[in-house]
């Protein structure tokens, strides 16, 4: 039996990077199937034994305090102590707002894996359709490529950039995996995936999709 005890009186939260590391890949394994699992939570769960169990789905107390111990360590979730909801309202309406606030320059938008964008801001209409499209087109050439990339070269991303000459990101895509579906967030200059914003929109991206798996 671990000696470890849990904290009391809080509600499990994830971090922005705990939500990136749970969308970033299709791959499953413990910690991201944990994290997409309290992403699809409608509210932060009550840190005890009993919802880690249900939250893991597994039984033995002490594989779930590791687990938790394991995200904790690496930055990916945060006790709060009051309670919180998942955002509320619909993606027309929310998307926009969040999307504004984790890009420096406010040029950003929310495309499907088809090229189609659900949302935008800063980008006018006629190139928010053509990033669309090249995010579409980025991700067929990363699939035909991913064995080079990610098991050959160890490039475990599948980010894409365009950059200058001093190798600074200009337009940047970061596909998001979320339940059967993937998305991609497009945006010039230098992303905020560290802004409380990006926790909301993986949160309310995922209420709406991940049921689809």
């Amino acid at each position: 039996m671990s000696g470890a005890k849990l904290a009391e009186d809080l509600y499990i939260y994830l971090t922005p990077a705990g939500c990136y590391y749970a969308v970033s890949a299709v791959e499953q394994d413990p910690v991201r199937q944990f994290l997409r699992t309290l992403l699809g939570e409608a509210k932060t769960p009550k840190l005890n034994i009993e919802s880690l169990q249900v939250l893991m789905a597994n039984d033995d107390p002490d594989k779930c305090i590791a687990l938790l111990q394991k995200c904790q360590q690496l930055g990916w979730v945060q006790g709060l102590k009051e309670e919180r909801e998942a955002p509320t309202g619909t993606l027309e309406e929310r998307l926009p707002e969040l999307l504004s606030q984790i890009s420096e320059e406010g040029k950003i938008l929310l495309a499907d894996d088809q090229g189609f964008y659900l949302a935008c801001n800063g980008f006018p209409h006629e190139v928010a359709e053509e990033i669309s499209a090249l995010s579409a087109e980025l991700n067929v050439v990363h699939d035909r490529r991913a064995g080079v990339l990610m098991k050959n070269m160890g490039l475990n991303s599948h980010a894409w950039a365009i950059v200058n000459a001093s190798g600074n990101s200009q337009l940047g895509f970061w596909p998001l995996f979320i339940g059967k579906n993937q998305f991609v967030i497009a945006l010039a200059g230098i992303p905020h995936f560290k802004h409380s914003e990006f926790i909301s929109l993986i949160w309310l991206l995922s209420i709406r999709y991940a049921k689809n798996k």
